[in-house]
């Protein structure tokens, strides 16, 4: 972090010492609805207009696809394409390494006809429902991993996979990382207070991941966020490709967005631990493991955002398949690891390196508020191998399933608000219609040839 108190200093004095400290440009982020950043640079001495008034955006970005299409979501197109409002929040300001001069913060949106938050807004949505968790005296804890594969040009205006050869799994050092990225990686991220702890490859070739520290949901959302974009752009300075798509080959597995949650009381005490409870969890752990399964089918339109999450699932995928939770079990959705007492956790398994950390992890604090708000009791845990669809309901198998699952859930919806809610579902509603009009490689490949 900078230095100095951000959060209370008169925007003078923030300026005077930004100046002293060599930073001459304010870099202003946030999330999209599928996570993707968004933001202006700001003249430094331009600031203090700008912490008054914020910056204005057309409200339309928030429904812009990947591929430049202006999806019609409702308060969009259909409203003159309006503007909303970012305001920096300056207690995120943190330099970036790797831009001499330049200082980055989290905006929060305002919308300017209501002069509120805007409740679509992702960063909003995750403290909508960690407000909604806290009204049982509970704080959501959580700690991210994320899974992503690093490219590297093919030499025919492709990409190919970074350093890619068979084995290297888990590994450390040269042997998987002929660049040191990993190491490169961690020196560069360790100043910006993300919490990143360690890094390894990871099961696929070119695959790594990055831990995160755990900490508070939000805190937890806004430092995942963070994490992806400073990944994307440290290895598009190296000429690479870093993709969080949730499986990006047909020859390797895909890429995870693993969290594992908590909650502690008023006075930060681990409300999970229960040496006498079953298991060693207490009874609030297991409403909110209820929970978490009660609504998997529509978390995994949240955690599972994509038409292509789906081709990660399956059996003996290491990715969930079946709505099951088990105790250090890495075949189940919901995982509780071996640690006790303070430690003491699950592992929503569910999550793809895709989603929007912020909607992601909202939609994990809605379902285990849920949960223990009405006392959800889990299944018995899973014994052995999963996978077994005579054991276990199904996940959602496609994007539209999905999806039909999160519109149906009348309680999870509630708690994430309805306009975001809507605006979601319209969104990916349309993806998926853009999709099935879309000729793929696949159907040129299958077709073309013989019929």
């Amino acid at each position: 972090m900078l230095e100095g108190s951000a959060s209370t200093e008169p925007a003078a004095e923030i300026v005077r010492r930004l100046t002293d400290q060599g930073i001459d440009i304010v870099r202003i982020g946030y999330p999209d609805l599928i996570g993707t950043e968004r933001g202006k640079d700001v003249l430094v001495e331009r600031l203090p207009d700008v912490m008054e008034h914020g910056v204005a955006f057309c409200r339309a970005v928030y429904y812009t696809s990947p591929q430049a299409d202006v999806v019609p979501v409702p308060g969009g197109l259909d409203q003159g394409l309006p503007d909303i409002s970012i305001r920096p929040d300056l207690s995120t300001l943190v330099p970036l390494p790797w831009e001499p001069g330049v200082a980055a913060c989290l905006g929060d949106t305002v919308d300017p006809a209501e002069g509120g938050p805007f409740p679509e807004a992702p960063r909003e949505v995750v403290r909508a429902a960690a407000t909604r968790l806290a009204e049982l005296g509970l704080t959501g804890v959580v700690g991210p991993e994320l899974e992503y594969f690093l490219l590297e040009p093919d030499g025919s205006g492709g990409w190919r996979r970074y350093d890619d050869a068979p084995g290297n799994v888990y590994v450390a050092g040269t042997k998987g990382d002929r660049g040191s990225h990993i190491l490169r990686t961690l020196r560069a991220l360790r100043p910006m207070d993300l919490g990143v702890t360690m890094g390894n490859h990871e099961f696929s070739g070119g695959q790594f991941e990055i831990n995160l520290h755990h900490g508070e949901a939000v805190d937890a959302a806004d430092r995942a966020f963070r994490f992806k974009s400073a990944i994307k752009e440290l290895a598009r300075r190296d000429g690479l490709l870093a993709t969080f798509m949730a499986k990006p080959f047909n020859d390797e597995g895909g890429s995870g967005f693993h969290a594992h949650l908590s909650c502690a009381d008023a006075a930060g005490r681990n409300v999970f631990a229960d040496p006498a409870g079953p298991y060693g969890l207490s009874q609030t752990a297991m409403y909110a493991i209820g929970g978490v399964l009660a609504h998997a089918p529509a978390l995994a339109a949240l955690l599972n955002p994509t038409i292509n999450s789906y081709k990660r699932f399956g059996p003996d995928t290491l990715a969930p398949w079946l709505i099951d939770w088990g105790l250090d079990n890495r075949s189940a959705m919901v995982r509780v690891p071996p640690e006790r007492g303070a430690a003491s956790r699950f592992e929503v398994r569910l999550g793809d390196a895709s989603a929007n950390p912020y909607i992601g992890i909202a939609g994990l604090l809605a379902a285990a508020y849920l949960g223990i708000r009405d006392r959800v009791e889990p299944p018995a845990p899973l014994e052995g191998y999963g996978y077994d669809t005579s054991r276990s309901p199904m996940l959602p198998s496609s994007l539209p399933e999905a999806l039909d699952a999160l519109a149906a859930d009348d309680a999870l919806g509630e708690v994430l608000g309805k306009e975001f809610t809507t605006a979601y579902l319209a969104y990916k509603r349309n993806e998926v219609e853009r999709f099935s009009q879309f000729v793929t490689d696949w159907e040129f490949r299958e077709y073309a040839y013989h019929l």
